[in-house]
C-alpha cells in the first residue's frame, strides 16, 4: 500500500493513461480525485475505483481554465484537508504542420497540454507547501524530445512540459516538493485509437506504428501508470527534475 492514505489529484482521468493511473493509485491505498473534462468518462472511472473497494472522487475540470482549477483545489482541501500528489495527465492531440495548424489549434493545444500543467501546479503547490511537501508528476511524451512531421502544435507542448518540469523541480525541491515528467510512447489509448481510425488506413498505420519500435508493439496504459507510481512513491525520494522515458525504445534508436 505505497501510497496508504495519501491524497492524489490525477487530471484527465477519465481514460487512457489517466483512468489506469488513477485505478492503480486506488488499489495502492491513495484517495484519488479524478479531474476530466468529460462527466461521463470521470464517473465511470471512480465507479471502477469504488467498485474494487478503493476511494475516489470526481471533479469536472477543464485544465485550461483557472477558475475550473481553483474550485477543484477547493473541493479537494475541503474534503480531504491536504493534497499530497499532484498528476498533470490531461492532454489532446493536435496535428499540422506550421502552415496547416490554425491559431486557434495552436491556442488550444497549448492551453491544456502546457498551459493546464502550469495552472494546476500554481494552484496545488501552495497546499503542498502547507503540509510540509508532495510530489507532482508531469505526462509529457516521446513527443516532447524528438521532433516529428506534422505535429507542430503537440510537440512543441510536449518539450514544453519537459522543460518545465525541470524548472519546477528547481524552484521547489526546497519545499520538499519533487517534480518529474513520464514521456510515453505510443500507448494505446482512446486518443491514439481515435488518431489511427482518423487515417485512410487504419490497419497499415497501426501497423507502422507497431513496426518503428524495437519492441514491436504499442504501450499499455498501465505500464505507464505504474511508472507513475514509482515516481509519486516514497521509494522515489532521491529522483527530482528526472524525465523517465517509456516508449519501447523507440527514442534509443
Amino acid at each position: 500500500m505505497k501510497l496508504k492514505g495519501k491524497v492524489a489529484i490525477i487530471t484527465g482521468a477519465g481514460s487512457g493513461i489517466g483512468r489506469a493511473t488513477a485505478i492503480l493509485f486506488a488499489r495502492r491505498g491513495g484517495r484519488v480525485v479524478v479531474g476530466d473534462v468529460s462527466s461521463e468518462n470521470g464517473n465511470e472511472t471512480v465507479r471502477m475505483i469504488t467498485d474494487n473497494g478503493g476511494e475516489g472522487m470526481f471533479v469536472k475540470v477543464d485544465v485550461a481554465n483557472g477558475t475550473e482549477i481553483e474550485n477543484m483545489v477547493r473541493r479537494v482541501v475541503s474534503r480531504y484537508k491536504k493534497i499530497d500528489i499532484l498528476v498533470n495527465n490531461a492532454g489532446i492531440r493536435g496535428i499540422g504542420t506550421a502552415l496547416t495548424t490554425s491559431e486557434e489549434q495552436w491556442n488550444r493545444v497549448i492551453e491544456v497540454n502546457l498551459k493546464g500543467v502550469f495552472l494546476c501546479s500554481k494552484m496545488v503547490i501552495p497546499e503542498m507547501r502547507k503540509k510540509g511537501g508532495g510530489v507532482i508528476v508531469n505526462v509529457a511524451s516521446e513527443s516532447g524530445i524528438i521532433g516529428e512531421k506534422n505535429s507542430v502544435a503537440y510537440n512543441a507542448s510536449k518539450a514544453g512540459v519537459v522543460i518545465l518540469s525541470k524548472c519546477m523541480a528547481l524552484d521547489h525541491s526546497g519545499d520538499n516538493i519533487r517534480v518529474n515528467c513520464v514521456c510515453p510512447g505510443q500507448t494505446l489509448t482512446p486518443m491514439l485509437e481515435e488518431t489511427i481510425r482518423k487515417s485512410g488506413d487504419p490497419d497499415e498505420v497501426l501497423k507502422n506504428f507497431q513496426s518503428i519500435r524495437p519492441i514491436h508493439r504499442l504501450g499499455k496504459p498501465e505500464e505507464i501508470a505504474h511508472a507513475i507510481l514509482y515516481l509519486a512513491s516514497d521509494e522515489a525520494g532521491y529522483v527530482i527534475g528526472s524525465t523517465l522515458v517509456i516508449d519501447g525504445g523507440y527514442t534509443a534508436q
